[in-house]
């Protein structure tokens, strides 16, 4: 059985972070640069789809669809 060990900093923190940075990034993007930049090896495609569902929601960043299965996010205008 794999045990869950608790990352150093939230995931939406770090995705805000990155899109400060970056202003915006295809969904594809940003899973690569999650992977290879800062070290969340172990994240799948559905746990980043999760994540940036939930912050739509709550207005943090703006998520809009470039071609079939491609989005752009990008942080939203505060």
């Amino acid at each position: 059985m794999a045990t869950k060990v608790w990352r150093p900093q939230p995931l939406h923190i770090t995705i805000l972070e990155i899109l400060e940075k970056k202003n915006s990034l295809t969904d594809v993007e940003l899973l690569e640069m999650l992977r290879n930049t800062y070290g969340y090896k172990d994240i799948s495609f559905n746990e980043l789809n999760k994540t940036i569902m939930r912050m739509e929601i709550t207005g943090l960043i703006l998520v809009s669809s470039l071609t079939k299965g491609k989005r752009l996010i990008q942080l939203a205008k505060k």
